[in-house]
C-alpha cells in the first residue's frame, strides 16, 4: 500500500492549515509533551529519534534536555516540516537537532537509538504494524519506545464534538469515494489499548504499559479562532474539505452550528480551552 496520496497530503493542503494555526498545535500540546518528559525524561548523551515531528518543538526541548554529548532526530514524511524544523533548531541555536524525510512504515530510520519519541505522530499510519516494527528496528537492545496518541472520541470533546455536529449537516465522504488527498487513518485510529498492545506485541516490544493522561488544550485564543480551527483541521475539518464544493456552501450553517458548541469552552479572558484525553504508551526493545 503506497503512502503517496497522505503525504502529499501532509506536504500540501494540511501542511498550510497546521501552519495557520501552528499557535495551537505548539503551545496547546505543549503540557501534554512537558508531563510526558516529566514521567520518562531522556537520560543525558543519549540519542532519541523523535517520529512524525511536525514543527520539531518536541526535537528540539529533547535535544534540550540529552545536551550537546546527545542527539534528537526528528523525522516525518512531509518535507515541508522537515524544513521548518530545520529553521527552528537554526533559530534557537540549537546543534543537536537533526531533522530527515522518511516514511517511517518502510524507509531506514538511521540509528540504531536509545529511545524513540512520538507526540501524536503515530496515529496516521495507513500500516501501523509495519511502522512499529520499523521503530523497533531502529532502536538499540533494550532500548525504550515512548508515545502519545489520543484516548477515545468522547475523551475528547474539543475534537468529537465538532465532528458530530458537522456530520448531522455535511454530507460525509470516505476517503474511497473521492481523489482528494486525506490524511490517513486519523486522529483515534490508535485509541484502543487491547488493538494497539497486541500490535506492538506482534512485532517485538515487550512491557508495553498505558497510562492516561486527562487535560485542558486551547483550542482557540478567541471564539472565532476556535471556530475557524474546527472548520479546517481535525475530523469535522476533514469532512467538511472531502465533502469538495457541497462543504463549502455549508461552511456558512456549519460555523453557526461551531459557535454554539464551542461557546461552552469559552473562558473568563476570552480564550478556548476544551477537555482531552491522551495515552502516554510504553514499550521496550528487548534485550
Amino acid at each position: 500500500m503506497s503512502n503517496d496520496i497522505v503525504i502529499e497530503a501532509w506536504n500540501t493542503v494540511l501542511f498550510e492549515k497546521f501552519s495557520r494555526f501552528k499557535f495551537l498545535f505548539v503551545e496547546g500540546y505543549t503540557s501534554i509533551s512537558q508531563e510526558v518528559f516529566r514521567r520518562q525524561p531522556f537520560e543525558a548523551g543519549s540519542s532519541v529519534l523523535d517520529i512524525g515531528c511536525g514543527f520539531g518543538d518536541c526535537t528540539i526541548a529533547i535535544a534540550k534536555s540529552v545536551g550537546g554529548a546527545g542527539v534528537a532526530s526528528g523525522v516525518d514524511c512531509a518535507s515541508n516540516f522537515v524544513e521548518e524544523c530545520r529553521k527552528s533548531a537554526a533559530e534557537e541555536k540549537v546543534a543537536n537537532a537533526r531533522f530527515f524525510v522518511a516514511d517511517v512504515e518502510s524507509e531506514n530510520l538511521g540509528g540504531p537509538y536509545d529511545q524513540a519519541f512520538a507526540r501524536f505522530g503515530t496515529m496516521f499510519f495507513s500500516l501501523p504494524g509495519l511502522a512499529m516494527k520499523n521503530i523497533r528496528s531502529a532502536l538499540k537492545p533494550g532500548g525504550k519506545f515512548t508515545q502519545v496518541v489520543w484516548r477515545k472520541r468522547e475523551d475528547n470533546p474539543w475534537l468529537h464534538d465538532a465532528e458530530r455536529c458537522v456530520r448531522e449537516i455535511v454530507p460525509v465522504v470516505s476517503h474511497d469515494e473521492t481523489d482528494a488527498v486525506h490524511c490517513g487513518p486519523g486522529p483515534f485510529s490508535m485509541a484502543g489499548p487491547d488493538m494497539v498492545s497486541d500490535m506492538m506485541q506482534s512485532v517485538g516490544f515487550q512491557h508495553i504499559q498505558f497510562e492516561r493522561f486527562d487535560s485542558d488544550i486551547c483550542i482557540g485564543r478567541t471564539l472565532d479562532e476556535a471556530i475557524e480551527f474546527a472548520l479546517e483541521l481535525g475530523p469535522s475539518g476533514e469532512i467538511i474539505r472531502l465533502a469538495g464544493e457541497t462543504g463549502q456552501k455549508l461552511k456558512g450553517k456549519v460555523s453557526a452550528a461551531l459557535g454554539d458548541v464551542v461557546s461552552g469552552y469559552v473562558r473568563a479572558d476570552g480564550s478556548v480551552w476544551a477537555p482531552s484525553s491522551a495515552w502516554f504508551i510504553t514499550a521496550t526493545n528487548p534485550e
